[in-house]
């Protein structure tokens, strides 16, 4: 089953984290490596405009606990943590229906 994490995250340095992200992606891709990330959604909550919800998708639950379990993910989230005003709050997700109205 596909699964989806979500992190709920403040920060006031959000174009660091993205470069941090985007960073992480490349890396990750011209390394070749598999079961990582499939998909990632950043979204920024309109009533609190340091507020943002990350959705990362995975083909499944396992893959997301092996990616968890990279030293490149922990350096991440290492890095991540240091730009934020408070510690992210995760949520956990199997997605049940995905459907694309385009």
């Amino acid at each position: 089953m596909k699964f989806a994490q979500i992190i709920d995250f403040e920060t006031e340095r959000i174009d660091e984290a993205r470069e941090l992200l985007r960073a992480y992606e490349e890396q990750a891709r011209s390394q070749g490596r598999d079961g990582g990330p499939v998909a990632r959604t950043l979204l920024k909550d309109r009533a609190n405009p340091n507020r943002y919800l990350a959705v990362v998708q995975f083909e499944s639950h396992e893959a997301a606990m092996a990616n968890s379990d990279a030293p490149e993910t922990s350096e991440l989230a290492q890095a991540l943590s240091a730009l934020m005003t408070r510690p992210a709050a995760y949520t956990d997700c199997d997605i049940v229906e995905h459907q694309s109205m385009r």
